[in-house]
């Protein structure tokens, strides 16, 4: 960043001074031109008025008679004719006729006259100015100059001097410069994590803001992963140790033979605890990684899934003396079918197993404000106010002991709660101690 800085400050230095050079070459030279024509129209306004060219004495006799010698002018005296009459750098029997001369035509025309000339071979350029006299007969004068291209070539060794002086003070502005420029950024880098740390720069806020919510929400992830693993690592645990105990008993012959059933029941039950665990470990993963666009969404009636999981849960209800019951009305939605099955049945698996002997679950499909809502109605044990908002997380549970008396993970709700996400939808739960609890899908 630094040298990308440093060589489009000093690139743009340079172009700087080049067009500056440039310009103010083309000013200097535009009023060089400027000058040596008012300086030719004021040396012929002198000379006509000095009387001096007139047809009295002739050609002949004014040649013999005079001779103007003024320092790089050339005057030249031309006939109506065209015919040179005199001309102080050459004799005028050798010159060719002039009528034919832009400047002399617009003389007698407009009665003055200019024209420039340029020698390429020479790099020079001749200024021309013609001027009417009182008897219809022109005056012209005329200088040489430096073209354009000349002015340059000696003025090169110049600025190219001036261009390396300054390129050189460029680099060293350009280096302080951007260092000058980085220094705020690279101190809230260092102190990214310092809250009260404010950029120098006003621009840089939203983007500091940014970084640090991304720093907070990465660390808090990190957290959450570390606790995750913490849980996970104690959960396998407890079913492992369980079995082997229990194998390990029966191995070393040190169960009466009455208790052998009851001990490969619970190495049963243990074990059925432990591929739970493992599935939904399993299953959040697979959630943690899906993406909008990988989930299959279809157009389906939520009324028709669940009235299958319904089916599916009511086994389950009776095994625990929970009466289940269903209504729905044609629900159409966009969504992942085996997520919605999923969904359902982990809120209604849930609301058998935190219910109490002989109570109700309800579950029902309908409309609110025109929008699709999944509804799971219990009359159970309730959620204190303090832990309704915990019960989403992973392995949190309200009542441990019951959780895995019943085969409880305590990850069904942190399933929902991904599976809702990953809808777009929104989940409301109220809940009262001992008089149950009604959570509510809103798509």
């Amino acid at each position: 960043m630094k040298h990308k800085i440093n060589v489009r400050l000093i690139l743009t230095a340079v172009l700087g001074v080049l067009a500056t050079l440039v310009s103010m070459t083309l000013i200097y030279y535009t009023l060089f031109q400027r000058q040596v024509r008012k300086d030719l129209q004021v040396n012929a306004q002198i000379l006509s008025e000095a009387g001096i060219f007139t047809k009295e004495s002739g050609s002949t006799e004014f040649e013999k008679n005079f001779h103007i010698d003024v320092e790089e002018l050339r005057v030249t005296w031309i006939d109506t004719d065209g015919t040179v009459l005199y001309d102080n750098d050459a004799s005028a029997n050798s010159l060719v006729n002039h009528a034919d001369r832009p400047e002399v035509k617009e003389a007698w025309q407009n009665g003055e006259g200019e024209c420039v000339r340029n020698s390429d071979t020479m790099k020079m350029n001749t200024f021309y100015y013609a001027l009417r006299l009182d008897d219809g007969s022109v005056l012209r004068v005329a200088t040489e100059a430096r073209s354009i291209m000349n002015v340059f070539l000696t003025a090169s060794p110049i600025i190219l001097l001036i261009l390396i002086l300054i390129i050189l003070l460029c680099v060293i502005l350009a280096h302080f410069l951007t260092r000058q420029l980085l220094r705020p950024i690279e101190v809230m880098a260092e102190n990214m994590e310092d809250t009260s740390k404010i950029p120098e720069y006003k621009e840089l806020v939203p983007f500091v803001n940014t970084i640090r919510a991304q720093h907070e929400n990465i660390l808090m992830a990190a957290k959450v992963r570390q606790d995750f693993t913490a849980n996970v690592s104690h959960e396998l645990k407890t079913p492992l140790t369980a079995i082997s105990g229990y194998a390990e008993l029966i191995e070393n012959h040190m169960v009466d033979p009455g208790q052998e059933t009851r001990f490969a029941q619970e190495i049963q039950q243990n074990a059925n605890r432990l591929l739970s665990l493992i599935n939904d470990i399993i299953r959040l993963s697979e959630l943690d990684s899906s993406e909008g666009d990988t989930l299959n969404f279809e157009q389906m009636d939520l009324d028709e899934v669940a009235r299958e999981c319904v089916k599916g849960l009511q086994v389950n209800a009776a095994a625990r003396n929970v009466t289940l019951s269903y209504e729905g009305e044609v629900c159409e939605l966009r969504a992942n079918r085996d997520m919605m099955g999923e969904l359902i049945d982990n809120l209604g698996q849930n609301a058998i197993r935190y219910n109490n002997e002989g109570g109700t679950v309800h579950i029902q499909v309908t409309h609110e404000n025109g929008e699709p809502v999944l509804i799971v109605t219990d009359n159970g044990i309730g959620i204190p106010k303090d832990q309704q908002e915990r019960i989403f997380e992973r392995f949190y549970r309200v009542d441990k002991s019951r959780s895995k008396q019943t085969g409880g993970t305590g990850l069904g709700l942190a399933i929902v709660k991904h599976i809702v996400a990953l809808h777009d939808a929104q989940i409301n739960l109220e809940s009262e101690p001992g008089e149950g609890t009604t959570i509510r899908v809103t798509f």
